[in-house]
């Protein structure tokens, strides 16, 4: 491929691309055994959003932040018109919308799938209220994961969970506008140890079925047992037409929630691989929502997610110089090790003097963590910051 048509093709990519950051993304966050508080932690949802103004005005790829409701509404559907003016001033928009049906006590035994009915309604009802507050904010994808399970044999029936999780999702879908979606998440382990009621790609997308037909699965890259071939999943769920979206992150064993690519680059690379080749073949782009989800418990926040976003630009960019056509040519042929070098060659692109040439095109600094840096941002919301983060390290211990 000459180097034009290659340019061309990342300048594409690039210019379709967006990813969503989370607002928690920004807070002081940690282990089950405690957190680990930065002095320019987000303390307030204005302070998230102004943090995640920043990664898209450098980035250019970042424009909405997914919120939780019980984090970032502190009156609930009453915060919308504040929220919505905070997230305009800072160059964002509010994009998921995410319930909390495993912070309350309530939910010990479960939320939807909680023996007791009062529960279960009042798990129902924090979700259709999460439902009018993205009515209210335009998002179109109310994202939900549940912590439902057990941790002992025989203490759950596990087909009646089933069932009140299939009823309760109806519901939900049935107050949905529209142009709405629900993204039902699945996770194998963790907090439930015996069974977990969505465990698995193949018991998320029965669910989303159940609920109706503006229902689709969230793969949350880090939610796998080790060495689960991820890209397999969306390949399936690309051909069900119920690949809804994604948590990106990375993992050495199991939903560690480090930075995107940070252990195994590859991985990502081959989903994205699998999504433009869909499209190749198809010629139906999927609404797939990209979005991550991680844990910057050690790393800078605000640097941490530059460097997500910096990554995930390369990674889809790599992807799209797959030659589909010769790819589809030696797969058909049986030719192993042609289609394997296919993958990757363009794998092993340095697509990165191709990115700084379509930053600056777009009048994007060439390196957004570099001028980051540079701006004095970091230090004025640490000095800013430093007392009330301070104060949080007794309420941590």
């Amino acid at each position: 491929m000459i180097a034009s048509a290659q340019e061309e093709r990342v300048f594409q990519a690039l210019d379709s691309f967006e990813i969503e950051i989370p607002s928690w993304g920004f807070a002081n966050t940690g282990t089950r055994f405690g957190k680990f508080v930065q002095p320019s932690a987000a303390t307030t949802i204005e302070e998230k959003l102004s943090d995640a103004g920043q990664v898209h005005r450098y980035t250019g790829c970042c424009p909405s932040v997914a919120l939780h409701v019980l984090w970032d509404f502190p009156e609930g559907r009453a915060s919308v018109a504040q929220v919505k003016t905070l997230a305009a001033k800072y160059g964002v928009r509010i994009g998921s919308i995410n319930p909390n049906v495993f912070q309350d006590q309530i939910y010990k035994h479960g939320s939807l799938g909680n023996p007791d009915p009062e529960v279960r309604a009042a798990a129902l009802r924090h979700i259709l209220d999460c439902i009018e507050i993205a009515k209210d904010t335009g998002s179109r994808d109310i994202s939900l994961w549940f912590a439902d399970g057990s941790n002992y044999p025989g203490t759950a029936n596990i087909r009646r969970r089933r069932a009140w999780f299939e009823e309760g999702l109806k519901e939900a879908h049935g107050r949905l506008a529209a142009w709405q979606r629900l993204l039902v998440e699945y996770k194998p382990f963790e907090p439930a140890f015996y069974h977990t009621d969505i465990a698995d790609w193949g018991m998320a997308l029965l669910l989303a079925r159940a609920a109706g037909p503006q229902a689709r699965v969230l793969v949350d890259t880090g939610h796998h047992y080790q060495a689960q071939n991820i890209e397999q999943i969306v390949a399936w769920l690309l051909s069900e037409e119920m690949l809804g979206g994604f948590h990106f992150n990375d993992r050495r064993y199991a939903d560690d929630d480090l930075t995107i690519g940070s252990i195994d680059p590859y991985q990502v690379f081959r989903i994205f691989h699998e999504i433009h080749f869909f499209v190749w073949e198809t010629g139906q782009p999927p609404e797939v929502a990209y979005m991550i989800d991680q844990s910057h418990n050690l790393k800078n926040k605000i640097e941490e997610m530059i460097q997500t976003a910096v990554t995930a630009q390369e990674l889809y960019a790599k992807a799209a110089l797959v030659d589909h056509a010769a790819l589809a040519r030696h797969q058909q042929r049986c030719e192993l090790i042609e289609a394997e070098e296919c993958l990757k060659a363009a794998f092993a692109t340095d697509v990165r003097p191709t990115i700084r040439a379509w930053r600056r095109a777009k009048g994007l600094p060439e390196d957004p963590l570099a001028a980051f840096r540079a701006s004095g941002y970091l230090e004025r919301a640490a000095r800013e910051r430093a007392e009330k983060n301070k104060g949080l390290v007794a309420s941590y211990a």
